[in-house]
């Protein structure tokens, strides 16, 4: 699934995603670590895996997915 990044923060690595719907869900640190992404830029796409409210796995929409 894709989504936009809608808030970022650097020292914690969580914030929150826009789906295209307009659904806004948070991310966390384990989320953010295990895509290997470095930083996030407000804005950027990403693809994104999702159980329940919360996104499990983030990464760079460029970057290859993890299956």
């Amino acid at each position: 699934m894709q989504a936009t990044v809608r808030s970022f923060d650097p020292t914690t690595r969580s914030g929150s995603v826009l789906l295209d719907d307009g659904t806004e869900l948070p991310y966390d640190a384990p989320a953010f670590d295990a895509g290997s992404t470095r930083h996030l830029r407000l804005g950027q796409r990403v693809r994104i895996e999702v159980d329940g409210p919360m996104v499990t796995y983030l990464t760079i929409f460029t970057m290859p997915d993890r299956r």
